[in-house]
């Protein structure tokens, strides 16, 4: 039975490390020649002017890429150093796709001066930093 066990979890991960490279291979195609600093930073003034459909989409994708990054991992995450997706993880705890749209609604409402801020570093700082501390 362990057996079957390891073999599954190896064939997981090979599937898990197929859908990857097919995907990385697929945003390679898509996006041709952009170097990295071409590749816009969404912040605050895109978050703002975008519908709730986009912000969710945006956030989807995030949260999809830390389900591929865990499902990769499996039982053996990376520690800390050496990842921010288990803190990314740990700190969302309990969260919802529109807690989290609706918390950043907020956060930029309220700081209009902060619109150049990007989505990603407001995530971090003012709901997966105050979550790792409610879970400690």
């Amino acid at each position: 039975m362990e057996m079957l066990s390891r073999e599954n979890s190896v064939a997981t991960k090979i599937h898990v490390r197929a859908a990857l490279l097919a995907a990385c291979t697929l945003l390679a195609v898509a996006w041709g020649s952009v170097h990295a600093q071409e590749i816009p930073v969404v912040t605050g003034e895109h978050w703002t002017k975008s519908s709730d459909q986009v912000k969710n989409a945006y956030l989807i994708g995030i949260a999809n890429a830390i389900q591929v990054e865990q499902a990769y991992e499996g039982a053996n995450p990376p520690p800390d150093a050496q990842s921010i997706v288990p803190r990314l993880a740990k700190g969302l705890k309990g969260e919802t796709l529109d807690s989290v749209r609706n918390g950043l609604d907020r956060w930029y409402a309220a700081h209009p001066d902060r619109l150049q801020r990007p989505v990603i570093e407001t995530i971090w700082f003012e709901m997966v930093v105050p979550g790792l501390a409610k879970a400690k």
